[in-house]
């Protein structure tokens, strides 16, 4: 018997390089750091999406790095894109495009990737966009995606300056639309608190389905642009804000409703 592939899910963001401890040893600030570590946060989510779904992960400066053309054959084969804690830049720039060598010292253009990926998903593609210091407006603007044409397909806006809501309390969540694909079937009343978001605003014709209780701010909502699906989740898929939500015995069955949804494979 033949096996059937599943779908294919590129999944952007949250790796990090750790670096140290640091140390100084002198008054003459001699430091020394000592060890370095490559970590992927978002472990968690690609494990929970596996039983549903290939899942191809690339940190942030891999996609900064990838030569032109290789972003659309990513999202060509793929059904889903998930963007998380990656800033808007990364998807600007090949670093080639300032090494006149390689470009035989000729005047030069690139396809503008975030167009791409805005054409992709009015095409049909499946876009989840989640939370995080780099996301969406992002701590002192550095996520940079309110100034992107990819903004006007998103079913919220971003703020002008910085977006994070955070708190060691927790927020918790508040369900409006209990029969969404996003939501239904899932054990909401013990979601464990999250330590912040990225405030954001509906627009008129987007589906808040779920909000934080606390403050009414938009936490997870639905969107459409052309022929594709668009999944917001405002807060962090991986820690710190999600370390607890990471336990939540919701969490692989959310993420697959997610990806199910944004394909088109749920209605």
């Amino acid at each position: 018997m033949a096996t059937v592939s599943k779908p294919h899910v590129w999944y952007a963001g949250d790796w990090v390089f750790l670096m140290g401890p640091t140390f100084v040893e002198t008054p003459f600030n001699t430091t020394e750091t000592k060890d370095c570590e490559l970590r992927f946060y978002g472990r968690r989510l690609a494990e929970a999406l596996q039983p549903v779904a290939e899942v191809t992960c690339t940190a942030n400066w891999d996609l900064y790095r990838m030569e032109p053309g290789k972003l659309e054959e990513y999202l060509q084969r793929s059904a889903v894109m998930i963007v998380s804690d990656v800033e808007a830049k990364c998807f600007h720039l090949y670093p080639a495009f300032f090494d006149r060598a390689r470009l035989n010292k000729e005047v030069v253009t690139f396809p503008d990737r975030l167009v791409s990926l805005k054409n992709w998903v009015h095409d049909g593609g499946g876009l989840m966009m989640l939370g995080g210091w780099l996301s969406f407006s992002g701590a002192k603007e550095t996520g940079g995606w309110r100034r992107t044409c990819v903004a006007e397909a998103l079913p919220v806006e971003c703020l002008l300056g910085e977006d994070l809501v955070e708190s060691s309390a927790g927020f918790t969540a508040e369900v409006l639309l209990p029969d969404h694909p996003l939501a239904k079937g899932l054990p909401w009343a013990t979601f464990p608190p999250i330590f912040g978001y990225n405030e954001l605003i509906a627009k008129p014709d987007a589906e808040v389905v779920v909000r934080v209780k606390e403050t009414g701010h938009p936490l997870v909502v639905a969107g459409r642009y052309g022929k594709g699906r668009i999944m917001i989740y405002a807060s962090d898929p991986a820690p710190h804000w999600g370390i607890n939500f990471e336990l939540w015995e919701g969490y692989n069955q959310f993420w697959q409703q997610a990806f199910a949804w944004a394909s088109r494979s749920a209605q």
